[in-house]
């Protein structure tokens, strides 16, 4: 990787009480993620709070539970340990028999077909034989894949003793297969454990639901793939810089066959609407600003009205900006691209990541606070250069 120029090194700490970086689900495309993260490092941009979904909760168990100068090499260690390396001879096929575009989609389908079929080492290893013939009710007759082995690779990888007491906070989400209730394992409030993350990306059918504490726990994805409200609606509130990192774009061509309608699919069900649910807490903090401003300069026995007392539990004077760094993908990855984990294919997406937070950080607009009269900004540079 190439490391920053030092003119984009951060010299001082933004102004900002919490820097928080939330990591979507997406599978193989988390590389990403990691990509994100090593610029955010090298730019000396360390985050006080990372939240995590599905294949974002390990990513943030990772960085959470390793000491900031080995953490990089630590995502590098697992993002490696996953993917499948075709060595010289694959390449050489690729680049003999195969061009373009066209030749680049058999290649990655190729790899997500491998990774069905054989598992993918240090993540999940297929149910053998089918789940189909075990009992209903065993652990074995609900997925299609075993996920024992990730609970060896986090259990090598991550430091969770550093983790639950270090200074980063830590939130991973899940879905409660019982109640359907999506709900937040958090450093504040809980011990995680290897069995948190797993839950967090208990995918099914392909993942097992993970029992934690005698509920069982699906991924958090179901519910919403974007952990952007744990951070922002946390009470007390803080001035919070956040890095919302996501691994499906809302925004796309319309389809032209069945693969590419599933492919759009999925993009709009694990996107979760990230804009518009960044829209509503920008309208609703303005809300909270607008409250706060109009209390201070009212009248003290307007204040102690019950209409007073009530509206003062909503004002709220901090500040947010929201820096979105979204990967966009490349249109032979297809439908099967959270689930191709060829070692072509993860350095391609961890490029990606570090090259879009390296473009973003050029701005100096984005570590700075909102103008006076505004609380919200939100920023969006790799696509569009400006607020």
């Amino acid at each position: 990787m190439r490391p920053l120029k030092k003119t984009h090194r951060i010299e001082s700490r933004p102004p900002f009480e919490c820097v928080a970086l939330l990591l979507q689900g997406g599978g193989a495309l988390g590389a990403y993620q990691a990509g994100v993260y090593e610029a955010l490092a090298e730019a000396g941009l360390h985050p006080d709070w990372v939240a995590g979904i599905s294949i974002g909760a390990i990513n943030s168990a990772i960085i959470a539970g390793n000491p900031p100068e080995t953490r990089v090499a630590r995502l590098r260690e697992f993002w490696e340990g996953i993917t499948i390396d075709h060595g010289a001879i694959g390449d050489s096929v690729l680049g003999a028999f195969l061009q373009g575009e066209s030749a680049r989609q058999i290649w990655n389908q190729m790899s997500a077909s491998c990774a069905l079929h054989k598992g993918i080492k240090g993540f999940f290893v297929p149910r053998i034989p089918s789940p189909w013939l075990y009992p209903p009710g065993s652990r074995d007759a609900t997925s299609y894949f075993d996920t024992q082995p990730l609970k060896t690779s986090l259990e090598r990888l991550v430091d969770f003793d550093r983790l639950n007491t270090g200074p980063m906070r830590v939130s991973l989400s899940a879905v409660n297969v019982r109640s359907g209730n999506f709900v937040y394992f958090d450093t504040a409030t809980d011990i995680i454990r290897p069995e948190h993350v797993m839950a967090s990306g208990a995918l099914p059918p392909g993942f097992p639901a993970i029992e934690i504490d005698g509920e069982l726990y699906w991924d958090g994805g179901l519910v919403s793939n974007t952990p952007l409200d744990c951070v922002v609606e946390s009470t007390p509130r803080q001035d919070t810089l956040v890095f919302q990192v996501d691994l499906w774009s809302a925004r796309g061509e319309y389809p032209r066959n069945m693969a590419e309608v599933t492919t759009r699919q999925k993009e709009i069900q694990f996107s979760s609407r990230t804009r518009s649910t960044t829209d509503r807490f920008r309208y609703a903090q303005r809300l909270r600003h607008a409250i706060a401003t109009l209390l201070d300069d009212a009248p003290e026995a307007l204040k102690a009205t019950r209409a007073g007392q009530f509206l003062a539990q909503a004002a709220d004077s901090k500040i947010y900006n929201l820096i979105h760094l979204i990967y966009h993908a490349h249109q032979y990855e297809g439908d099967s691209k959270d689930y191709e984990f060829s070692r072509l294919s993860m350095e391609e997406h961890w490029r990606a990541g570090y090259h879009d937070t390296v473009r973003t950080l050029r701005h100096p607009e984005v570590l700075e606070p909102p103008r006076i009269g505004d609380c919200v900004r939100s920023f969006d540079v790799a696509v569009d250069g400006r607020d």
